[in-house]
């Protein structure tokens, strides 16, 4: 039985962004008996879209199929806002009865399974004091990087600099950038998105970045969306836009890695379509590497361009000799004055939000195991955990996950098992890749994440068609699967 002086929930969600309440939804309405709560370290649901404050901040995949099949998007603009998406998190919670389930300021420590009772105990920090839970299922919601920190170089000479220097993970509520010069360290998505959302208020702004990323020009408006919220009902035409852009961002991914050389040169004419004419687009948007080999950036109707264009922004591509007192020396010679520097120099990824999970009393190292149908660990049971797409929306396999967590707890119940754990038993595994991108914040934690193989059920796939498929011909009691029940929970009825 549950430990009288803990809190005890059939299952326990850690996070409340985008996949939380996802699964707090699924978990809700498929397993309604099933008690649960969201454990939220920060004091306000919405993971990424509550964390990140910089000018622009928004979704750099289409917001249809980023958002719920069982809530439609409003919208009919492509890319949504970071506030318009915290705002969208929160009214499914709401909506759905999940807010009041969310215990917010409550930071979650360490995680241990105990096998003589099949029950988690989690101890977590709650306002300051500790609090316990136990619970049946344990789910992790967390994404796949280091909410406290992000990733900034040693750059040399960073002491000297006498201006202000920002990483937009922790971006000032009261930064005043109005008519200063200011340099973004960086070329992905948040340096993408900071230049054209800050290029109006500053004096001069410079993207600074060693090499450049491919940039794909989208419209933001969505004729399907449009079209079909003039004559269909709101879910069947969100569901239709949400299924058909999912689709089209697999053949697009599909196509691109199967004629690369094809894709570069249309990546390279769009880019050049939209330049200054006579404008170095080999130097400053012909990457090295082949596209996906890092995820593609989106800008929303060519914003990025237009200000270029406008002569409001500058590309420079180049390596940093040394920050100076009023800037920074490039090896090249130049130099660029800066009031502000922001580092837009990536992530740092780390599995489960850094909880430290033991089973037993036995530490467990996340790339020590390889992933069972994306989403468990091999011997850890009653865990699961969710990841996202790296090459289209991330809630399209989170939800896949989440139904899959759910139907899998509906069928302990049938069945009154207590616990659950996948094996791969004797089989030899070939190891790949869980991320499979050559971005920095990959190559510089290779064994932050858990591993995956070759073969199903054991890959993590970024395909949503083909996940989408395996999931409805898949088994709840797959062979890989180790169902079990313990008396002493059995007899207390937990």
């Amino acid at each position: 039985m549950a430990n009288p002086e803990a809190i005890y929930k059939d299952v326990l969600i850690v996070g409340a962004g985008l996949a939380g309440i996802d699964t707090a939804y699924r978990v809700s309405n498929e397993v309604p008996h099933f008690s649960y709560a969201v454990l939220e370290q920060r004091a306000e649901m919405g993971g990424t879209w509550d964390l990140f404050k910089y000018p622009g901040i928004r979704s750099d995949s289409d917001i249809f199929s980023l958002s719920y099949p069982f809530l439609p998007w409003k919208g009919t603009n492509r890319l949504a806002s970071g506030p318009e998406i915290k705002a969208y998190i929160e009214e499914a919670a709401a909506k759905f009865g999940i807010t009041k389930n969310i215990s917010f300021n409550t930071k979650v420590g360490t995680v241990d399974f105990d096998s003589r009772t099949d029950l988690w105990s989690v101890t977590a920090e709650r306002d300051g004091e500790q609090v316990v839970y136990q619970s049946r299922f344990l789910v992790a919601c967390t994404g796949y990087y280091n909410y406290e920190a992000g990733y900034e170089p040693p750059f040399p000479g960073v002491d000297r600099f006498q201006g202000q220097i920002v990483h937009p993970q922790h971006w000032p509520e009261d930064l005043d950038y109005k008519d200063k010069k200011v340099v973004v360290i960086g070329s992905g998505a948040t340096a993408i998105t900071l230049i054209p959302s800050m290029a109006d208020d500053v004096e001069h702004i410079t993207m600074l970045q060693r090499s450049p990323t491919y940039v794909l020009p989208v419209p933001n408006a969505d004729p399907l969306t449009m079209f079909g919220a003039k004559v269909l009902p709101a879910t069947v035409s969100h569901n239709i836009t949400r299924n058909v852009n999912a689709v089209i961002n697999v053949g697009q991914y599909v196509l691109a890695r199967s004629f690369p050389k094809t894709s570069r040169k249309f990546l390279r004419k769009l880019n050049q379509a939209m330049l200054p004419e006579g404008y170095d687009v080999d130097v400053h948007f012909k990457p090295k590497y082949e596209p996906w080999d890092q995820r593609l950036c989106v800008v929303p109707n060519g914003d990025l361009f237009k200000t270029i264009k406008d002569g409001k922004a500058e590309v420079v591509t180049d390596t940093i000799e040394t920050f100076t007192e009023k800037g920074i020396r490039l090896t090249s010679g130049r130099e660029l004055q800066a009031d502000i520097v922001i580092t837009a120099t990536g992530l740092q990824l780390l599995a489960f939000g850094g909880v430290e999970v033991n089973v037993d009393g036995a530490p467990i190292k996340p790339n020590d195991k390889f992933a069972y149908n994306g989403y468990m660990l091999e011997g850890v049971p009653n865990f699961a955990f969710i990841i996202g797409y790296t090459n289209n929306s991330w809630t399209l396999r989170a939800d896949i996950s989440a139904r899959g967590i759910a139907r899998l707890l509906n069928h302990m119940v049938v069945k009154g098992y207590t616990h659950v754990e996948p094996q791969v038993g004797g089989k030899v595994l070939t190891e790949h890749p869980a991320l499979d991108l050559s971005s920095g914040y990959v190559q510089r934690s290779p064994d932050a994440m858990p591993k995956a193989a070759t073969e199903q059920p054991w890959m993590i796939r970024h395909n949503f068609v083909l996940d989408s498929l395996d999931y409805q011909r898949s088994r709840v009691d797959a062979p890989e699967l180790k169902f079990g029940t313990v008396a002493a929970a059995s007899k207390a009825g937990v």
